[in-house]
């Protein structure tokens, strides 16, 4: 049976009984709407198979819901002063375990050694909005044995992380998420589903992990250097962003013939061109510059 948590009559309660304070550095927003617990589960697609990491439990609503559907929880809480409501709302829950550290600074490799048991691992979180993009692409970068993650953010870095080409949101962090991941949004979630309010609508994204990248690239840290230089000043042509970057060493005609290589003008903007021909890019650059 799940629990109330998900009440915002329980939330309150639980919050004034601990006199717990609203963190803002840490970005807490409690999320208090059942129907939008039930769509993350269900879109982590959470089994007793499996070992999830949540990130930022707060006082344990979704961590609850994960304890009911999961073998096993790692929760990953930074804030001390949580720790005894975690205590309160989790002890029912045998299969939870509860971490105080900040996840930029866990080994999930190592955590997920110890906890594990050679179950599949997925993560699920309500992100604070600050740190999203650090939290996700530390997950990626770690290499873990990572098959989805699941979590709440910013509408609009939802977006960015599934915008394809030409499009405003689309940019180095949807070409980023889009190397490891395929990007599906599930839910968008108003900011009267929190406490306190948010001022920005957030959504749910459920990234499914590639077993291997969607295309081969030599060097994958030079593509990504390509790709930051390319959208740092987004309104510059291709050409003259990789020729003013400090990221790129290139000479102005070795990046000339390499924009050839892929068929595109001079004038083309990095906003046209697709993952796959961010590799060719780099792939000319690692063979022949």
């Amino acid at each position: 049976m799940y629990s109330s948590l998900g009440n915002p009559k329980h939330t309150i309660e639980i919050i004034q009984k601990h006199k717990f304070n609203f963190q803002k550095k840490f970005g807490q927003n409690f999320l208090i709407d059942t129907h939008v617990l039930d769509k993350i589960i269900a879109a982590a697609r959470i089994t007793k198979e499996d070992c999830v990491v949540e990130i930022g439990p707060g006082i344990g609503t979704m961590t609850q819901y994960l304890a009911e559907c999961g073998g096993c929880v790692v929760a990953v809480e930074i804030d001390a002063n949580l720790l005894p409501i975690l205590e309160e709302t989790l002890k029912d829950y045998p299969n939870v375990r509860v971490i105080n550290n900040d996840i930029l600074k866990v080994d999930m490799n190592q955590l997920i050694r110890e906890y594990n048991n050679g179950r599949p691992v997925k993560v699920v979180a309500n992100l604070p909005y600050y740190i999203t993009t650090p939290i996700i692409m530390g997950l990626f970068e770690s290499k873990a044995p990572i098959d989805n993650i699941t979590v709440m953010v910013q509408k609009e870095v939802a977006q960015r992380m599934q915008a394809g080409p030409g499009s405003k949101d689309y940019g180095a962090l949807s070409l980023a998420v889009q190397y490891y991941a395929e990007a599906y949004i599930v839910a968008n979630v108003p900011p009267n589903c929190f406490i306190p309010r948010p001022n920005v609508g957030s959504a749910v994204i459920r990234l499914t992990r590639y077993l291997e990248p969607p295309i081969q690239v030599d060097e994958p840290r030079l593509m990504f250097r390509l790709i930051r230089a390319s959208f740092n000043q987004r309104r510059k042509t291709l050409q003259n962003s990789l020729n003013n970057s400090p990221e790129v060493s290139f000479s102005k005609e070795a990046i000339m013939a390499a924009i050839e290589s892929l068929g595109m003008p001079p004038s083309v903007r990095g906003e046209a061109l697709t993952l796959e021909q961010f590799g060719l890019l780099a792939n000319y650059f690692s063979r022949y510059a």
